[in-house]
């Protein structure tokens, strides 16, 4: 297992920065609509999410990215590779004890490489199509996880 990384932590608005550079701190994260937005598909529609939980969720999210990412980064750069693929997130996520999870994000990332095949033949044939559905359906299945 990897060792843990010197992140920063906090809010991008709480002022709880260990880093000095907080217009940096705050490119670490991921939008908070984004987060939102994942978050209220996972509960029914009249819920309401406060903005502290959006906040941390926002930072645990951004956190776990930077987790697994470095464990396949560290992989990718002993097999002296420049390039982390989906393979290589899903064998950090194992690595790591997230096992749980692979399963259904095989499938997803198996569906998102045909969906990108298709998105490719359909540009050239001038039919779009959309993988907004493919994508809500992906997380869902790994919310069943939880």
């Amino acid at each position: 297992m990897s060792r843990m990384r010197n992140q920063t932590v906090g809010s991008p608005k709480s002022g709880k920065n260990i880093s000095d550079n907080s217009s940096k701190d705050q490119d670490q994260f991921l939008p908070v609509a984004n987060i939102n937005r994942i978050m209220k598909r996972a509960l029914p529609a009249n819920a309401k999410i406060s903005k502290e939980a959006k906040e941390k969720v926002q930072e645990c999210v951004s956190e776990f990215i930077s987790f697994i990412t470095g464990e396949a980064s560290e992989k990718c750069q002993r097999e002296k590779r420049k390039t982390i693929t989906g393979d290589d997130l899903l064998w950090a996520m194992t690595t790591l004890g997230f096992e749980n999870y692979v399963g259904p994000l095989k499938v997803y990332l198996n569906n998102f490489k045909e969906n990108e095949g298709e998105k490719s033949d359909a540009a050239n044939t001038n039919n779009h199509s959309s993988t907004e559905e493919d994508d809500i359906n992906g997380v869902a299945e790994i919310n069943k996880i939880g």
